[in-house]
């Protein structure tokens, strides 16, 4: 292992706790946020470490502070501010944040950090839940070169594909593409599962026979299944992909992209919501196609 470095995590969601796991497992000191502080004290209580009751607290004599929370607003408020990150972190120190959110946030908390001597690296991850829990997230990153790669050994304790994509905002606007692309694949599995049940197939050697050529996807192979069968209580919210969408839909606007697809899906997610799928997983899309 790399030196062992005093580090602090910002966010103990589905994602962030076992991310900061991790990186305790690894040998580093972890100190802990979370807005309910009961979760960060039990997570204390089985990897060890640290928990504080402010950002700022947490942030305090780390080499590199993560932070892994739920969109633009909740950032703001774990990182700026008299009792955020940025206040109580030392000249010559990294914020990594792992939160899916726009570009333009990544863009102004660069240049925030920049005034106090702190770099930012905006780092969102692939691979939900199951990808943290086993430590092997794609993470896509926006910043400079050298806080890049004091921070890459670090990431890789729960990453197995760690990138620099380019200067602040990269990072953001490649996650943005992972889920217009998502959107688009997920659709179209459920309209060929769903395709193939109506017209009397076995979907499930179906699925086995064409994922050995070119419509083979992780979708296919990991959510293929489970959408025969009609699960869906697990994996990515749909209340989460509405999120990420809303953010690539918004960025299209400014950048002049049209993402027909995408936001054809988006509408569709909105119909899943509706009947009550919000925590569903994103492969519920095809819950609207079952109706007679």
């Amino acid at each position: 292992m790399a030196e062992a470095r005093r580090l602090a995590f910002l966010g103990l969601g589905v994602m962030g706790r076992p991310m900061a796991g991790h990186l305790a497992a690894a040998g580093h000191h972890v100190t802990v946020y979370n807005r309910t502080y009961s979760r960060a004290e039990e997570w204390v209580r089985a990897h060890g470490g640290a928990a504080r009751e402010t950002p700022r607290q947490a942030a305090e004599g780390a080499d590199i502070v993560f932070a892994c929370v739920g969109n633009d607003d909740d950032l703001r408020q774990v990182v700026t501010g008299p009792d955020g990150g940025l206040a109580g972190m030392k000249p010559g120190a990294i914020f990594v944040d792992h939160t899916t959110a726009s570009a333009e946030i990544a863009r102004e908390l660069f240049k925030t950090a920049a005034e106090r001597r702190v770099a930012f690296v905006d780092a969102p991850v692939s691979g939900g839940q199951a990808g943290a829990e086993k430590g092997i997230l794609t993470i896509m990153c926006g910043g400079e070169a050298a806080p890049f790669a004091a921070a890459e050994p670090v990431m890789r304790h729960y990453g197995r594909a760690v990138t620099l994509m380019g200067p602040s905002g990269s990072g953001q606007l490649t996650k943005m593409v992972n889920q217009i692309c998502i959107a688009g694949l997920v659709q179209g599995l459920s309209e060929g599962i769903a395709f193939g049940e109506r017209a009397g197939l076995d979907v499930a050697k179906v699925l086995e026979v064409i994922s050995k050529g070119a419509a083979q996807s992780w979708q296919m192979e990991n959510r293929g299944a489970t959408m025969i069968e009609g699960r869906f209580d697990f994996g990515f919210a749909v209340d989460w992909m509405r999120k990420d969408l809303s953010i690539s839909i918004a960025e299209a606007r400014r950048n002049g992209a049209r993402l027909p697809v995408a936001a054809l899906v988006d509408q569709f997610y909105a119909a899943v919501q509706a009947r009550g799928g919000k925590r569903w997983d994103t492969s519920s899309l095809i819950t609207l196609l079952r109706d007679k």
